[in-house]
């Protein structure tokens, strides 16, 4: 993943990027990316519980640190980067709050895995790996050391 997002910074000649990672998994991700890549900026983590379209069906979780922005977003370029995406959701409500802090002037989704499914038109440019998964199966990060990746059924 860092050689892929290396590659699309280069590429784009983005120079001073704001990595943000998602709670929880996608801070972990985030974090060694980050050490790999040394960017500049601080890293960023977005709690994104109250954006969430699901909120009063799952209520919010308490264990969920609070966004942390230490950088400005707006005409900034982001990576935010997330452990797992499905449908798009998790996605969705991230960028949501990142636009509530400012306009930036790009966002690359960078995602350990993606296993499909989508249910909003919502596409990662830095993927780890693409797994597809049987009904009744879930994918879930464990971590943050070392991290995991387990799939169990539902």
């Amino acid at each position: 993943m860092a050689q892929q997002l290396r590659a699309r910074l280069a590429a784009r000649a983005l120079q001073d990027p704001f990595m943000i990672g998602i709670q929880t998994g996608g801070v972990w991700v985030a974090q060694q990316l980050y050490r790999e890549l040394q960017l500049p900026a601080q890293l960023g983590t977005l709690n994104i519980n109250f954006y969430r379209d699901d909120f009063t069906r799952i209520g919010v979780h308490p264990m969920v640190t609070p966004t942390q922005l230490q950088e400005r977003v707006n005409d900034r370029d982001i990576i935010l980067v997330d452990d797992v995406l499905y449908t798009g959701r998790t996605v969705r409500a991230a960028l949501n709050e990142i636009f509530d802090y400012g306009r930036p002037a790009s966002v690359t989704l960078a995602v350990l895995v993606d296993r499909g499914c989508r249910e909003l038109p919502i596409q990662a440019d830095v993927v780890g790996v693409s797994v597809a998964l049987a009904a009744g199966e879930q994918i879930k990060l464990n971590g943050p050391q070392p991290l995991t990746l387990e799939i169990t059924k539902t």
